[in-house]
């Protein structure tokens, strides 16, 4: 049975990330993104230098964010991040964030990365074999 990899993960409005008047700057919706990502990563030993160690870099090439209430100084929330599998070679990711007091649904998003090779910055058109190895244990492959 394929299964969906989640990771939850609760973030704080650091002081930086607001603007005057105490709401988060659009920008940092990304950098939660982020930080769901790397909690994504920890949890599941799938981390960027995971991919550095196995000759690759993993650059974002698009990014999406649909915003939906506005975070403020002090608030924390929840940053769900769950893994979309696919057959081509990227990763896929799938993003809601909730507010960590209320529930109510704050932004959600997605973001895509692609494989490249770290000497020669080329695109790897395959799946790599260490990635094939990471969904298999992961019961991601049929």
């Amino acid at each position: 049975m394929l299964q969906t990899l989640t990771e939850r993960t609760e973030v704080s409005v650091r002081f930086n990330e607001a603007d005057p008047l105490g709401i988060v700057w659009h920008g940092h919706y990304i950098r939660y993104f982020e930080d769901g990502r790397e909690a994504f990563g920890a949890k599941y030993g799938l981390t960027y230098l995971d991919f550095f160690r196995n000759g690759l870099v993993v650059p974002i090439v698009s990014v999406d964010c649909q915003f939906k209430k506005p975070l403020r100084y002090g608030d924390s929330m929840i940053v769900e991040t769950r893994f979309v599998d696919c057959q081509a070679a990227k990763i896929q990711f799938d993003y809601r964030l909730l507010h960590a007091k209320t529930g109510d649904l704050v932004a959600t998003g997605n973001s895509l990365q692609v494989f490249l090779d770290k000497e020669h910055m080329a695109l790897q058109l395959n799946i790599p074999a260490f990635f094939e190895a990471w969904k298999e244990k992961w019961l991601l492959q049929e």
